[in-house]
């Protein structure tokens, strides 16, 4: 198993934590980003279903197989242009960061959202109005007290479809969000930075986004960009030979989580990524 290398737990989804484990271990791999939907629950609990979870039981059962939670997905659309739905989302997930610590995991990821009413993955106009970047600016305001006491990070994903949706709308946030910005980190996936039209472009596109971000990226996330949309890594346009060897110029290791990729396929794209770790590890190491 290769330590900084780890997968979405929902690539394998069971009927229970101990099933979910035994896959990702017999996958190969050492890390997880936790989405609890991967054994029946809801990505975020609430109310009675969070009070009787036993989330250090599940630390537990993923660390009997030698799996670390790295990060737990806490994905919902932040600027939801229902603001009572908006609201009643962000009350759940500043309940559940509250126990997230008992998870071990470091990383809360977020979705930093979109107009769109019916899906927090697709673009909408209305994303870059100023109304918008307030809404977002509102609700991280409402989850960072709860990050600051649990002392763990919230994961800011850039993708072209969401509010943050891109590097430099990253760093603006950032900035913005000055000593605060201590409770937020970047997860950078080069699949969300990145569409067939612009593949030709991908070294500068990638190598100023992991320039402009290097001191806050937490993690990178691997999947692919293909002409059909989002693929596993390694079968669509980006060159990933590029993508670690930026990764092993940043100021400290972050682990690469895989996402997109089939449970049949899980082993093939571990070997690919193992290989390329190996090729370019982390320049202070």
């Amino acid at each position: 198993m290769t330590a900084d290398l780890g997968i979405f737990a929902r690539t394998f989804r069971r009927d229970t934590a101990e099933q979910v484990a035994q896959a990702v271990e017999h996958a190969g791999y050492c890390l997880v980003q936790l989405n609890l939907s991967s054994f029946g629950l809801p990505t975020i609990p609430a109310g009675r279903a969070l009070a009787g979870l036993d989330l250090p039981g599940i630390r537990r059962t993923f660390a009997g197989h030698g799996i670390g939670i790295w990060g737990v997905s806490l994905t919902y659309n932040m600027i939801d242009p229902d603001p009572a739905r908006r609201a009643r989302a962000t009350a759940q997930a500043t309940a559940f960061i509250d126990r997230i610590p008992e998870l071990g995991a470091q990383v809360a990821t977020l979705c930093t959202g979109t107009r769109d009413a019916s899906d927090m993955w697709r673009g909408h106009p209305d994303n870059s109005r100023p109304s918008a970047w307030t809404d977002l600016r509102v609700t991280l305001a409402e989850l960072l007290p709860a990050a600051r006491a649990a002392g763990i990070r919230l994961g800011i994903e850039p993708e072209l479809a969401n509010v943050v949706s891109g590097a430099a709308a990253a760093r603006r946030l950032l900035g913005e969000l000055g000593g605060d910005s201590a409770r937020v980190g970047i997860v950078l996936d080069p699949a969300n930075l990145v569409e067939p039209s612009t593949a030709p472009a991908q070294h500068r596109i990638l190598a100023g986004a992991f320039d402009d971000l290097a001191e806050h990226i937490v993690g990178l996330h691997a999947k692919d960009v293909a002409d059909s949309g989002y693929a596993a890594a390694g079968t669509g346009l980006l060159d990933y030979e590029l993508i670690f060897g930026l990764r092993a110029r940043l100021p400290r290791p972050v682990p690469v989580i895989v996402q997109d990729a089939s449970e049949d396929d899980s082993i093939r794209v571990r070997g690919l990524l193992s290989g390329l770790l190996h090729r370019h590890p982390w320049a202070g190491s």
